[in-house]
Parts: C-alpha cells; sequence; structure tokens
C-alpha cells in the first residue's frame, strides 16, 4: 500500500476529500436547476401549449389544434414583422458593438477620470425603458421638443411620423440605452489581456493603432461573442420601449415580433396567436445563439486567458 500510495503521489488523505467533494458539487447545482425549470422551462411548455388552443384571456380554453399556427404562418404581417426584428437587431449590433469597443477600450486605462466617465456612461442603464422612451419622444416633438425650443430647423422634423426616420431614433435609442453595458464586458476583457504582449508590440515600435488591430481585437474574440449573443437576443425581445416610443408605427414601420405579440395577445383577445409568436421568438433566439457559438467556436488548445 505504501508502495502504491508512493508511486501516484497521492496520499489516501488527499484522496477521500476529493472524493466526498465530487458527491457534493451536483447537489449545489440543484437549487439554480430547479429555479429554471420553475421559471423557464415550465412556462415555457405553457406558452407552447397555449400555441394550439383558442382563448381570449376571459374564457375558456378550447383545443382548436394547429388553427393558431396556420392563422399566423399565412398572416402577410408576419414576415414584415420578422423583417422589422432582424433589420433593428441587424443595425443595433452594428451601431453598439464598434462603440462598445472603442469606449470599453477607452475606459479599460488606470487614470482617475477614467473611472469617473465610467460611472457616467453607465447612467442610461439605470433608467427604465419607458421613462427613457417617453422623455425621447417630448425632446424629438416637433411642435413642442428640442428642435422647437432652440429654433433649429435640422431637428424640428416629423422623427417619429416618417417610417425610415422612426426606425432609425428606435435603434439610436436601442443603442444610446444599451451601450454602456456592453462597454463594461469590454472594459473587463481588455483588463485581462496580458501586459507583456503590449510591452513586446513597443519594443518591436507598434503603434497604439496597430497594437489596437493586431492584440486586442484578436483577443476580445470571445467578449465578442458573449457580447453579440446578448445583444442580438435581446434585441429579439424589445417591446417597452418600441411600444412607448411608437406603438409600432407609423404603418407598422417598427412593428417587431414581441410588439406584435402584445397586440396580438393583450388588444385582439387572441391569446394562441400571441403564444406563436413567443415560440416563434424563442427558436430564432435559440438558433442566433447557436449561430454564435458555433461561429465563436473556442481552440481546444486555446489559453484560459482571453483568445491567447
Amino acid at each position: 500500500m505504501t508502495v502504491s500510495a508512493t508511486a501516484t503521489g497521492r496520499t489516501p488523505s488527499a484522496v477521500a476529500p476529493a472524493a466526498r467533494g465530487g458527491g457534493v458539487l451536483p447537489w449545489l447545482a440543484l437549487p439554480a436547476l430547479l429555479a429554471f425549470v420553475a421559471f423557464a422551462v415550465i412556462p415555457l411548455i405553457g406558452v407552447l401549449l397555449l400555441s394550439f388552443t383558442s382563448w381570449d384571456t376571459l374564457g375558456t380554453i378550447q383545443l382548436t389544434g394547429l388553427e393558431s399556427w396556420q392563422s399566423v404562418l399565412t398572416d402577410p404581417g408576419l414576415p414584415h414583422a420578422l423583417w422589422v426584428t432582424f433589420l433593428i437587431t441587424a443595425l443595433s449590433w452594428a451601431v453598439q458593438t464598434p462603440a462598445s469597443i472603442l469606449i470599453g477600450v477607452f475606459l479599460a486605462g488606470h487614470q482617475r477620470y477614467r473611472e469617473l466617465l465610467a460611472v457616467l456612461y453607465f447612467v442610461p442603464l439605470l433608467l427604465s425603458s419607458a421613462a427613457i422612451a417617453i422623455t425621447y419622444k417630448a425632446l424629438l416633438d416637433p411642435n413642442f421638443g428640442l428642435g422647437a425650443g432652440l429654433h433649429f430647423d435640422l431637428l424640428t422634423q416629423d422623427w417619429l411620423g416618417e417610417p425610415g426616420l422612426a426606425l432609425g431614433i428606435v435603434i439610436f435609442v436601442v443603442s444610446w440605452q444599451f451601450i454602456p453595458f456592453h462597454s463594461l464586458l469590454y472594459q473587463g476583457g481588455v483588463r485581462q489581456i496580458p501586459r507583456s504582449l503590449y510591452e513586446a508590440a513597443e519594443l518591436d515600435g507598434a503603434g497604439r493603432v496597430r497594437m489596437f488591430f493586431n492584440i486586442t481585437l484578436p483577443q476580445l474574440k470571445y467578449t465578442v461573442i458573449t457580447s453579440s449573443t446578448l445583444m442580438i437576443v435581446g434585441s429579439l425581445t424589445f417591446f417597452d420601449l418600441i411600444f412607448v416610443l411608437t406603438e409600432g408605427g407609423p404603418a407598422d414601420a417598427t412593428r417587431a415580433l414581441a410588439l406584435d405579440m402584445y397586440k396580438r395577445g393583450f388588444q385582439a383577445n387572441l391569446m394562441g396567436a400571441a403564444c406563436v409568436i413567443g415560440v416563434i421568438l424563442v427558436l430564432v433566439g435559440l438558433a442566433l445563439a447557436l449561430l454564435l457559438r458555433r461561429l465563436g467556436g473556442r481552440d481546444p488548445n486555446a489559453s484560459q486567458l482571453e483568445g491567447a
């Protein structure tokens, strides 16, 4: 027994705690698993079952099979809502990602004034989407808003009355609210990059721009994937900001899937059809998340450091 313990480099006293810990770890994950099942899996199953019914939120629930699915999938408004949703998702990602990376890299410095700026940048995320929408709606009013008050003709436009302008305003407000959160992710990612990489680049005569593109961006690969997943999946469920700001108008120019689901379920009292759209949103979100995960597949030989 002595020879065996010496050969393996372990003693019985060292092996026993590890064995006991291996039995405890699954139980530590049980509360999180129960919460996930209670607040995610069960409601999702309920929505899926309701999508095969007809219910006006007041009467009895009637099983109708695929009637709600057929009604939604043959509705000419569904492709438009899908297009608006993907457009908001793609354009908001294109605006938020570069801005978040630049701000995050800037805030990763250790100067004191950057800590103050980090707090100020984070303020929009502390405000509710409804309050932000009400504020921007008042500021953009062509009669009583910021443009009329300052007598600035460029700002005195019907921003929320023209389809193209309204969609642009939605993307701008969404980006303004959520850039601080993603900047925080990139700030943490930059601070995980080994300083030795920059020191070696400085010895080779590389400037800041070259170091940004050759060191910082490659090292932030997995942070970009994580941020993009949160950004894209979150964009699919934008509701409160769009509802308060434009209510889906003008001419359904900003009627995304989440808003369409609300209008069908709580305004038209077609809860079955609303649940169908809810299931579609979940499937689209899962597909996009899996696609991003595949695109950012980790190299098995990669270091535990960010992108190293």
